[in-house]
């Protein structure tokens, strides 16, 4: 197995184990790790919450042992992460950044009687990049391309990105894009947005879409004016923490 680079490990913390406890499932984008997540999971567990944050297969690595998985590898990690926090809490939401929001999207569209809320920032569920209609034959031409990691307006901000995009698990990470964009009006539970006006990695025009698909009744888009994709990292991580907790406070409440 190849070696997890320092800082990009899992991180978990059991909450205030008063026996009401919310679990939040924390969920990391496409060739990033747990590091750009790690603010938000860490406020999740001062404010009592117990958290789960695993790192999906492939990421936190190498590029090229990404290059080996599929968003099915993505998904079956988060559904673990997901069922051991539930086992030990009353109520659980998702929050994702990327393609953790497009994952969390597909966790409230197939496990929604069971999740509380769903908070997903930039998610990413459809690109107009030109590039990509050559990428079925690409992925078998060229392994990599030059990364997206550290979209960030923040100076000195540093997700631990990989260097290359691996096209063949982009390839997957697309078909999770059609997935998801297809069956949104299955989200049903409170839903909250995060979108960052400029965004490098993911058109802004994916928040409006996510909100105009989904059947949710509860759901607000937040506009991030002074933040580029990694917000979590960025100059709205402090309000975008704040309305975070407050929301999974509202939703979670007995």
């Amino acid at each position: 197995m190849t070696q997890v680079m320092p800082g990009c490990e899992a991180w978990s913390a059991n909450g205030s184990g008063d026996g009401n406890d919310v679990g939040v499932l924390v969920l990391h984008g496409f060739t990033g790790n747990p590091v750009s997540m790690r603010p938000v999971a860490e406020a999740m567990a001062a404010a009592g919450h117990a958290v789960e944050m695993p790192r999906l297969p492939g990421h936190g690595t190498t590029w090229q042992e990404c290059n080996k998985t599929t968003w099915r590898d993505w998904a079956r990690e988060a559904v673990a992460a997901y069922e051991t926090l539930r086992a030990r809490t009353r109520a659980q939401v998702v929050v994702g950044l990327s393609m953790g929001g497009t994952m969390a999207l597909h966790l409230a569209e197939t496990r929604g009687d069971d999740l509380a809320g769903v908070v997903a920032i930039n998610p990413s569920i459809h690109s107009t990049d030109p590039r990509l209609k050559a990428l079925p034959v690409l992925k078998h031409l060229v392994p990599g391309l030059k990364g997206i990691g550290n979209d960030i307006a923040l100076p000195g901000g540093d997700e631990k990105p990989y260097p290359k995009i691996p096209l063949k698990a982009l390839a997957s990470f697309l078909q999770l894009q059609a997935m998801v964009r297809e069956h949104l009006a299955a989200v049903t539970i409170p839903t909250l947005v995060f979108t960052s006006r400029n965004d490098h990695v993911v058109e802004p025009t994916n928040g409006a879409l996510v909100m105009e698909g989904i059947s949710a009744t509860d759901a607000e888009q937040v506009w991030l004016e002074r933040s580029y994709h990694v917000a979590t990292l960025d100059y709205d991580a402090p309000d975008l923490i704040e309305r975070s907790l407050a929301f999974i406070k509202r939703v979670t409440s007995p």
